[in-house]
């Protein structure tokens, strides 16, 4: 996928930086929220996310549980940030559809 394509999708699901604490820069100037971020990102929206380093495969999967309803979700990608960063995007995609 590629931390470009997790931006693309997190900036598609209405995020912007309003606020840069907690955040990266990527090469083409774009902003995005690192790991912690994200996750706290996630707590506001009703879901506790987790991400953790799979070393077996050296990749990086996060997991993420809905509150409410216990409904789950998961993405894997290449580094921490364009795990998170994808993780908050579907998440955020998630909880508009359902109109939170």
């Amino acid at each position: 996928m590629g931390i470009e394509v997790a931006i693309d999708e997190l900036y598609a699901s209405g995020w912007s930086p309003i606020d840069e604490s907690g955040c990266d820069r990527h090469d083409d100037g774009r902003c995005y929220p690192l790991a912690e971020r994200a996750c706290r990102e996630a707590e506001e929206l009703g879901y506790d996310l987790q991400i953790r380093h799979i070393q077996l495969f050296d990749c990086y999967r996060a997991e993420w549980r809905e509150r409410s309803t216990g409904s789950v979700g998961a993405v894997v990608g290449q580094t921490e940030a364009e795990t998170a960063v994808y993780a908050l995007s579907q998440l955020r995609r998630n909880s508009v559809g359902a109109g939170v």
